[in-house]
C-alpha cells in the first residue's frame, strides 16, 4: 500500500528509488542479470509449482493445499495488471513506456518458488526448500533491478503484494482433516 501511494503520489521514496536505480542498473553484466530476471518467467517459475503440487497431492493425499497454491498463482495477474494500468508507471530504461509497477516477475517468482517451498517442507529433513525459494526470488528480483527492467520499488511492492498469497497456501498446508 504504501508503495504504491508513493508511486501514485511521487513520493519521498521515489527520489531515493531513483537514484538507487541509477547507481547499480548494469553495474553487473546484462548476460547474467538477465538470466536472474528470467528465473521470474513463466515456463520456468510455474513448472516449479506445479511440480511441488504434484508431489504435496501425492504425499499428503490432499488436494487443499496444492490448490491453493494454484490459486495464489492464478491470482498473481489478477491482482498484478490491474495495479500496473493503474500507476502507469515508466521504466527505468524505457520513461516512454508504461506499466513496470508493480513487477509481475517478482510476483511470480515468489509466488512460485515460496508456494512450492511451503507444500514441500513438511516432507524435507531441513529448511533447504525455503532457502532456496528466498535466493531465487531475491535472484529474481536483483536480476530485474541490474538489468533496468524494474525499479526496486516495483519490486519491493511485488513482495508486498505477495504475503497474503503466501499466507493462504501457508495456512493449507498446516491444516489437518
Amino acid at each position: 500500500m504504501l508503495t504504491t501511494w508513493q508511486v501514485l503520489v511521487s513520493g519521498p521514496l521515489l527520489g531515493p528509488d531513483e537514484a538507487l536505480s541509477r547507481a547499480v542498473v548494469r553495474s553487473v553484466p546484462d548476460a547474467v542479470t538477465e538470466r536472474l530476471a528470467d528465473l521470474g518467467n513463466i515456463p520456468v517459475a510455474v513448472p516449479v509449482l506445479a511440480a511441488a503440487m504434484a508431489y504435496s497431492a501425492w504425499r499428503s493425499r490432499r488436494w487443499a493445499p496444492a490448490l491453493t497454491a494454484g490459486a495464489a498463482m492464478a491470482l498473481v495477474p489478477a491482482l498484478v495488471v490491474p495495479l500496473k494500468e493503474w500507476t502507469a508507471r515508466p521504466g527505468p530504461l524505457e520513461p516512454w513506456a508504461a506499466g513496470y509497477f508493480p513487477s509481475g516477475h517478482t510476483a511470480t517468482s515468489a509466488v512460485a518458488y515460496l508456494g512450492a517451498a511451503l507444500l514441500i517442507t513438511p516432507y524435507a529433513r531441513r529448511p533447504w526448500p525455503v532457502v532456496a525459494a528466498l535466493v531465487l526470488t531475491a535472484a529474481t528480483a536483483t536480476g530485474l533491478v541490474l538489468r533496468g527492467f524494474h525499479w526496486p520499488l516495483d519490486v519491493l511492492a511485488s513482495c508486498f503484494l505477495c504475503v497474503p498469497l503466501l499466507l493462504a497456501v501457508r495456512r493449507s498446508t498446516r491444516r489437518r482433516h
